[in-house]
This record gives C-alpha cells, structure tokens and sequence, in this order.
C-alpha cells in the first residue's frame, strides 16, 4: 500500500502565492505519477497537475503558467506552488499517485486525506 499525506494548506489573498507538499511513504516502488486534483465547492472533482518518476509534468489549462510542480525523488515527496492565486483557485487540494506515467488515466490508485486552500478576493 502507499501512504501520501499533504501539508496544511491555507487561506491567502488573490494573487498572493502557496506551497503543498505531499510525501509518500510505504510501497512507493510502486508510484511513477504523483501530483494533485483539486474539488471546489459543488463541483467535481478536477486534475491540477502531476510529474511522472522521470520529471515530466503535466497542467492543467487553468493553472499552467501559475502553478509549478516538482519532484524529490530522495524524499519521496511532489511540492506545488501556486503563485497568482485566484478566488477560483479556492478548493480540497488532494495529492494522488498511481503506477502509470499520467494521473488522467482514469482515476489515481492512492489518495491522499486533502487540504483546504482558499483564495479570498
């Protein structure tokens, strides 16, 4: 099995920035896809982004340009920082991993707990 667990997410300003990380443990030979969704309020549940073992990411459209995701392989954790944030960025953010390269596969085979972040305008 595998384990992710996000930091604290928070409240900031629009346009203001923030940082999630999130860190896997137990049977992480297993994981090749790591990032984030994200569900507003009354919506469905929606790809963020996501960096393959290798270090290729993947936006998407409504964060690429603002959001930045990366990878330490040592310590087995993906961080976010989002930068311009917006009110509509305002969500659970939950980290997710899967054995596959892209986490749009279908849906991810581990989650995690999710973090509230919100954007106030």
């Amino acid at each position: 099995q595998v384990q992710l667990v996000e930091s604290a997410g928070g409240l900031v300003q629009a346009g203001g920035s923030l940082r999630l990380s999130c860190a896997a443990s137990g049977s992480i030979v297993r994981i090749n896809a790591m990032g984030w969704y994200r569900q507003a309020p009354g919506k469905q549940r929606e790809f963020v982004a996501a960096v393959t073992r290798s270090g290729s990411p993947d936006y998407a459209d409504s964060v690429k340009g603002r959001f930045t995701i990366s990878r330490d392989s040592a310590k087995n954790t993906v961080y976010l920082q989002m930068n311009s944030l917006k009110p509509e960025d305002t969500a659970v953010y939950y980290c997710a991993a899967d054995p596959l390269w892209s986490l749009r596969v279908g849906a991810p085979n581990y989650w995690g707990r999710g973090t509230q972040v919100t954007v106030s305008s």
